[in-house]
């Protein structure tokens, strides 16, 4: 087993009562014991947080994320649990969701409703210490006018909640009469009830971007934020807000100016394609822009320039994005002569060259294309794509998972080291999805959406060591990383906070 080699971080910026919410949309009170429960919004692909949080000095006591919006909260009476509802109708047909019982103690969020795709929780009540009323949307909206404005009601009792186990409440457990079940917005109030507490009126999400400047300063970009400076004092000195915010940096040779991608959100594919912005430094005064004439990613190539690398056909939560490269990189999908669909056929691992360099990120032309080799090694294996860097061999390292109808599976979540013939060196899996990569010399850094973070040996693929993210005790999940310099890097977090970190 790897050892774990010393982490520390040793700077936060963007910190703030709450950080870990971001939007806040429903808060419940236990004032016996002084807590306050509180939920953050749901958005496409990023789970949904509820913190506990100590009233007297905000300390968050336990956090948990949901793969479904939450609709209510309850503290059991006597034992530390908080019971959470979430759901969402799927779009088509059903009204899908979970019963969570957190336990305070332990930061651990138990999933209670068997079935795999649940019931939609709207409303939770304790009668008393083994009585949990729950009220639900109905399993479905066939050939039901009502369904959105009535569901179902059912008593559920347990000895010890403590003691329950995992996915055991059944069809059974849950079956109970018709009852109006409204879906009250409890948003206006929790950020009445957290700006009573002191905490930040401006929400932070999804750091996409960190980068360093030789005086100290931190460049970022997140949601809502084309693009931010902060100063070695620690100190905002400006930020470009944005109704998208921004993603990719890179920093000109003078460090006078910064080019900030354009950010692509999911279900664009039909839409205008943002402009990459170029952004003065000194006080963020946009200098000039430029609109690709399709979907691009902003990325530094080896020489330090910026450029547009195609975004292909691929999803911004599968594109293959490789920094530092010689050569822009993407996927490009092989289609058969009669494939109709541009979605359908063979992924492979395309190319084109930068072109002249200029202070301009130059847009490469179709007819640049170099088809290197098909993206799966693998045989009758679909692989989607994801963040990764060129080594100074020129092989790639690069993360991404293996497509499976119902989901990421046991170790279909890969980070590959390539030949320029495609040929894998090593392959390192696991069972989460790396979200951000970058590395050195020496060490290829990971994040996962997990709060994991893998340094692996970047001549073998082995592991160095491994480190779960932690923020005052409480996890937190990277979402972009940079290497500044051996054994130092920047991390950027889902909840919006940068963090100066070193090893050994």
């Amino acid at each position: 087993m790897p050892m774990t080699k010393p982490f520390s971080i040793d700077r936060i910026l963007g910190d703030r009562p709450f950080a870990e919410i971001g939007d806040p949309v429903l808060t419940t009170v236990d004032e016996r014991r002084g807590l306050l429960a509180v939920a953050g919004r749901h958005e496409f692909g990023v789970a949904s947080p509820v913190g506990v949080y100590d009233t007297g000095d905000l300390t968050c006591r336990a956090l948990a994320r949901s793969h479904h919006p939450v609709h209510t909260m309850a503290f059991h009476p006597a034992l530390p649990l908080l019971a959470v509802g979430t759901g969402r109708y799927d779009g088509g047909y059903f009204f899908e969701g979970q019963l969570l019982l957190l336990h305070l103690e332990t930061g651990t969020a138990v999933p209670l409703i068997e079935h795999f795709l649940g019931r939609q929780v709207l409303d939770l009540e304790w009668l008393d210490d083994q009585s949990l009323r729950v009220v639900m949307a109905p399993p479905d909206d066939w050939q039901d006018a009502t369904a959105r404005v009535e569901g179902h009601v059912a008593v559920v009792r347990r000895p010890d909640w403590t003691a329950v186990p995992a996915r055991s409440l059944t069809g059974a457990d849950l079956a109970g009469p018709r009852v109006p079940a409204p879906r009250p917005d409890g948003s206006a109030a929790a950020r009445r009830t957290i700006a009573e507490l002191g905490g930040d009126g401006e929400p932070r999400r999804n750091v996409h971007a960190v980068e360093a400047l030789s005086d100290g300063r931190i460049l970022a970009t997140l949601d809502g934020v084309r693009m931010e400076c902060w100063l070695s004092s620690g100190e905002r000195a400006w930020a470009v807000p944005d109704e998208e915010g921004g993603r990719g940096i890179v920093v000109a040779a003078d460090e006078g100016s910064a080019w900030v991608g354009p950010m692509r959100r999911p279900g664009a594919r039909d839409s205008v394609p943002q402009s990459a912005v170029r952004l003065s430094l000194a006080e963020g005064r946009q200098i000039d822009s430029i609109v690709p004439s399709s979907f691009a990613s902003l990325v530094r190539c080896a020489d330090g320039r910026p450029a547009l690398s195609p975004d292909s056909h691929s999803s911004p939560h599968d594109r293959l994005s490789i920094r530092g490269g010689r050569r822009l990189y993407f996927q490009s999908v092989l289609r058969a002569p009669d494939e109709r669909d541009p979605f359908e056929g063979e992924r492979w691992v395309t190319a084109v060259e930068p072109g002249p360099a200029t202070e301009r990120p130059a847009e490469p032309l179709d007819a640049q294309v170099q088809w290197l080799f098909p993206y799966s090694w693998e045989p009758g294996e679909t692989h989607f794509g994801g963040p990764g860097v060129e080594a100074a061999d020129g092989t790639l390292v690069h993360a991404g998972t293996v497509y499976h109808g119902q989901g990421l599976q046991p170790g279909g979540s890969f980070v590959v080291r390539r030949e320029t013939t495609g040929r894998p060196l090593w392959v390192f899996r696991t069972d989460r999805k790396a979200t951000a990569l970058d590395a050195d010399e020496a060490t290829v850094y990971i994040g996962y959406d997990d709060g994991e973070i893998v340094a692996l040996t970047l001549a073998d693929g082995t592991v160095r060591w491994r480190h779960h993210l932690t923020i005052d005790a409480v996890s937190a999940v990277p979402t972009a990383l940079t290497v500044t310099a051996t054994g130092r890097f920047l991390l950027g977090t889902g909840d919006g906070r940068i963090l100066v970190c070193s090893t050994g």
